[in-house]
């Protein structure tokens, strides 16, 4: 065992390499190596490739290409154009117009994605032009889109909870479930907002009405069913016990083949450029888990998380204590790190926490997404924002920043409500898995 003054050491050199612009998996292993090398002596080295063998032999983990290969054909086939004219139809009317509609389609394009970066890119692509002919706050705008955009790690599928449930050992369908009733409710929270603006504030959003008959909005409301459809194949078959993650990921990526060549975008250079995207992501996604469990073996290896349980329980630490400034220390981290470095880095050293207080896996899970969600939208390394920022091309990120405002403000309330009110999160997955 090593000092709890050491361990620290380690922590902060290891955050230091990622905010000097290191790769997070490189940061890790640097930081797993030294920690090895000066504890446990360099013939310790020798067991990274056992639990580099272990850790990708783990048929949990063919979920994650296939996810995103799922996001990069629906991304690419055209359904998120007819889907935002769809949601259009039946938002508009609302106080604050088209701006419900960047919430909805993202909450409805993050059922299918799985991934924020995928829905901030694709809804802007799409948005922004339509606004551009209408008289809204620009700096509104763009932050509802980013915003919005978040929900696409909170709402199932999603990649980051399929890796903190096998970093943690989590059941990722529970995780799946978790998210479900604070992904809507979030999604209801930032369509609120939305609505107090234009309430208090008339003058940043149009007040033109869109008049459209019943008729019209069930006629384009058929462009909403292959997200139903995917949605309902790919998480249907999880919660109903007729699929694993895995393989309800490989029912998804059929279904939007099926959806891509309905709308006649299916042919081969469509497959090329959706099949070297996912190579590209899913390296990234398995070297940073490759390092984040050799971490988490060394950490392990060296007691850091009996020496961080038993300063817990001195100290007479509360779980309520832990979740405050848990969510201080993450706001700060995330203005810094980037959001998958950020949970990665963090858990092998906070997790055990977690568990040696009681705290329910699957609501920290929930948790820790939602404080991911609020570094993709904060300053300066707010991944969201220059996704938005690179698609609208003009201007000042600046304005991004105040235009996404109110909805850090909203999902910090939110966490406080789900703090006080776990249920919230974990009502569902205990319906469906005990």
């Amino acid at each position: 065992m090593i000092s709890l003054s050491t361990a620290i050491f380690g922590f902060i050199m290891m955050l230091g390499f990622m905010i000097l612009g290191w790769h997070v998996g490189v940061a890790m292993l640097i930081t797993s190596f030294i920690g090895v090398i000066f504890t446990l002596g360099t013939n310790a080295l020798n067991s990274f490739g056992t639990q580099l063998w272990s850790t990708m032999n783990d048929f949990l983990l063919t979920a994650i290409p296939l996810f995103v290969l799922l996001g990069e054909i629906l991304l690419r086939s055209g359904v998120t154009d007819r889907m935002y004219t769809s949601l259009s139809l039946w938002l508009s009317r609302l106080p604050g117009g088209l701006l419900h509609t960047n919430i909805g389609t993202c909450a409805v394009f993050a059922a299918v994605s799985g991934s924020s970066v995928a829905t901030a890119a694709t809804i802007s692509t799409v948005a922004l032009p339509e606004f551009k002919k209408r008289n809204y706050s620009e700096k509104l705008v763009l932050g509802s889109i980013a915003a919005g955009a978040t929900l696409g790690i909170l709402i199932p599928p999603s990649v980051n909870m399929i890796i903190f449930g096998a970093l943690t050992n989590t059941s990722i369908g529970q995780l799946f479930a978790g998210g479900i009733v604070p992904g809507i409710l979030l999604t209801i929270a930032f369509m609120t907002c939305i609505v107090v603006i234009a309430k208090l504030y008339p003058k940043m959003v149009d007040q033109t009405k869109i008049e459209v008959s019943l008729c019209d909005k069930l006629k384009h409301s058929i462009h909403l069913l292959p997200a139903i459809f995917i949605f309902s194949v790919t998480m249907g078959s999880i919660y109903t016990g007729w699929a694993t993650p895995s393989e309800a990921a490989g029912m998804g990526v059929i279904s939007s083949l099926i959806i891509a060549a309905v709308y006649k975008k299916l042919n081969f250079t469509l497959l090329n450029i959706c099949i070297l995207s996912t190579m590209r992501t899913t390296a990234l996604c398995f070297f940073i888990i490759i390092a984040a469990f050799y971490l988490n073996f060394i950490v392990g290896m060296l007691g850091i998380p009996q020496k961080l349980t038993m300063f817990v329980s001195e100290i007479g630490t509360t779980p309520l204590q832990l979740i405050f400034v848990l969510v201080i220390f993450y706001l700060v981290l995330g203005c810094f790190i980037e959001t998958l470095s950020m949970m990665v880095g963090t858990i092998p050293i906070v997790f055990p926490l977690i568990v040696h207080l009681g705290i329910d896996p699957v609501w920290f899970g929930i948790f820790l997404v939602l404080m991911m969600e609020i570094s993709l939208i904060t300053p300066p390394v707010g991944m969201n924002i220059y996704v938005v920022q690179g698609v609208r091309g003009h201007g000042s990120v600046k304005d991004i920043f105040v235009g996404v405002s109110p909805f850090v403000i909203t999902m910090l309330l939110f966490i406080i409500f789900i703090t006080f009110f776990p249920k919230i999160v974990t009502w569902l997955p205990n319906l469906l898995f005990n």
